[in-house]
């Protein structure tokens, strides 16, 4: 079969929920990936990811993080593998960080189980972390980790289970897009379909390119180190996931789970690059493990042990850091999802139900005003100074 009613190019985080809300409609679907997910060369591996609901990132993402956690929790009764572990979360930083502000803000606004935190309170609760007098904190108890490769194993698995179909180690050559269908064309052979949704992360800026949609996108090398910790401390059971807007940087982390030492990564402080050229060796810049000792160091010292493992992943960012969901400007069967700027996964179920409902009702119930792909900030050539 070469004739689909949707074709879904790149198949990570976004593109294989796609697939799996597509499934369950009964839509015929063909997901095509130049690797076999889940896998290390995007932005879904390293084993988890935070998921918050009070969001720094603005209140606009607040109604779509609830909804993700929604489907998040669907997805965890059909399967016996682990996606979610409620370790709340704990977002801090100086008296006028934005971040923290907006997460107390948005915590407020939707009648959120929050606490906001003074610094004495925080380094009481939790005595692994030392916050300087004038800190902030918002935890939110309710928040935690997702297992990201363990969900997109879940979905892909349930969507292959509905019908769907998928090509693994499949690099797309070329898109030709007609009027009302487009043709795929893969080492493997060209597929057709009516619809057809751009999910392809780092490879977007090239794919979009190609599509005549010349969007800001930049994709962004990003360190992730596991360090030997204090499990009295650091355990999953009583230390929270977090995020510090920090004068030194912007930092997030995970507690040690099941022995493998606190997890930590820089949030600010990537080094561009291209995603057919990225040096993945953890350790090939000072950057790796020297950013992430710094912080230890001042904020966290007694999980700053030695190394367990070092990795590197993929960030693509956007000149807001706004995510990029809607339609093509010049061709509505076209769907794009991208730019996640690092705080896209968790929102990863939610995308994928939306990028479901543009291909085929044209629309979508979630507010995706914000992730225009017409928005003049993605076209920084065309803004005048």
């Amino acid at each position: 079969m070469n004739d689909y009613d949707v074709i879904v190019v790149g198949a990570g985080s976004m593109g294989m929920a796609a697939g799996y809300y597509l499934s369950q409609k009964g839509v015929s679907t063909l997901m095509i990936d130049a690797f076999d997910p889940p896998h290390a060369n995007g932005s879904h591996s390293g084993d988890t990811r935070i998921i918050r609901h009070a969001c720094g990132e603005g209140i606009e993402y607040t109604k779509i993080a609830i909804r993700a956690q929604k489907l998040w929790d669907d997805l965890a009764r059909q399967t016996t593998e682990t996606l979610f572990k409620k370790t709340g979360v704990l977002s801090f930083g100086m008296a006028d960080s934005k971040f923290v502000q907006q997460a107390i803000a948005s915590g407020h606004a939707y009648d959120m189980n929050i606490e906001p935190l003074s610094a004495d309170e925080m380094n009481e609760r939790w005595p692994g972390i030392t916050v300087p007098d004038g800190n902030i904190g918002c935890y939110e108890p309710d928040a935690g980790v997702l297992f990201s490769e363990n969900c997109i194993r879940t979905f892909r698995r349930l969507a292959l289970e509905n019908g769907a179909e998928l090509m693994t180690d499949a690099p797309v050559l070329n898109i030709d897009v007609e009027a009302d269908s487009v043709t795929v064309d893969t080492h493997d052979g060209s597929f057709t379909a009516d619809k057809l949704i751009v999910s392809g992360g780092a490879w977007n800026k090239k794919i979009l390119s190609d599509l005549d949609l010349k969007i800001a996108l930049q994709p962004s090398r990003r360190a992730i180190g596991w360090f030997n910790s204090d499990d009295r401390l650091y355990n999953a059971d009583t230390f929270p996931g977090f995020f510090g807007d920090l004068p030194s940087g912007v930092f997030y982390g995970f507690p040690c789970i099941d022995g493998t030492g606190l997890k930590v990564g820089r949030y600010d402080n990537g080094v561009d690059t291209d995603p057919e050229y990225i040096n993945r060796e953890f350790g090939a810049y000072d950057i790796d493990e020297g950013d992430l000792r710094g912080f230890l160091g001042e904020y966290m010292a007694e999980a700053n042990g030695s190394l367990n493992v070092g990795k590197t992943c993929l960030f693509t960012n956007t000149p807001d850091e706004n995510f990029v969901i809607d339609l093509h400007p010049e061709h509505s069967h076209i769907a794009i999802a991208g730019g996640f700027s690092g705080h896209g996964y968790k929102f990863s179920s939610v995308v994928g139900e939306v990028l479901s409902e543009l291909v085929t009702k044209g629309e979508t119930i979630q507010d995706i005003s914000l992730f225009s792909a017409k928005r003049p900030a993605l076209y920084p050539e065309n803004v005048k100074s």
